[in-house]
């Protein structure tokens, strides 16, 4: 089955990557595998504490996947797979799609923020070349009507 690999994370923009993920996996026979990282800054404390540390972070991800998880079990028919890396985001996406055949598409959302689309479309923006798999940026601020036409 392919899957379509969407990365969790705080940002606005994931909510439309997550659905339109969802969508095109319920539109084409396909599943959804949510891909969320933990970086290793987080964790230069000692040894005790960031043990403590790292297992809290993985609480979160995990009652924060749910709620998407929910959602497109209930609305979308799709049981996504949650994947918890440890590492630099862009590094781990790319070990996680060589690693798992299935992965056929990675979908990122973009930010609309001046800024730039985001760190991680940004990094990985180096490296579209060398991936062995598409990839799908999803506008941050496209509505839901529009992602629903559009899958």
């Amino acid at each position: 089955m392919r899957k379509f690999l969407v990365v969790l994370d705080d940002s606005r923009e994931c909510l439309n990557a997550m659905r339109f993920a969802a969508m095109r996996a319920a539109h084409t026979g396909g599943g959804v595998q949510v891909l969320s990282v933990i970086p290793p800054d987080e964790f230069n404390h000692w040894i005790g504490v960031g043990n403590i540390m790292r297992e809290e972070a993985r609480e979160r991800i995990h009652a924060h996947f749910e709620v998407f998880a929910k959602w497109m079990r209930d609305k979308q028919n799709v049981d996504p797979q949650l994947v918890i890396r440890e590492g630099e985001p862009v590094q781990e996406i790319i070990a996680q799609v060589e690693e798992d055949s299935e992965v056929g598409v990675l979908v990122l959302g973009a930010s609309n923020e001046k800024r730039g689309p985001g760190p991680i479309i940004a990094e990985l923006a180096r490296n579209f070349g060398a991936l062995p798999i598409p990839v799908t940026i999803v506008p941050g601020e496209i509505s839901k009507e529009k992602l629903e036409a559009i899958t």
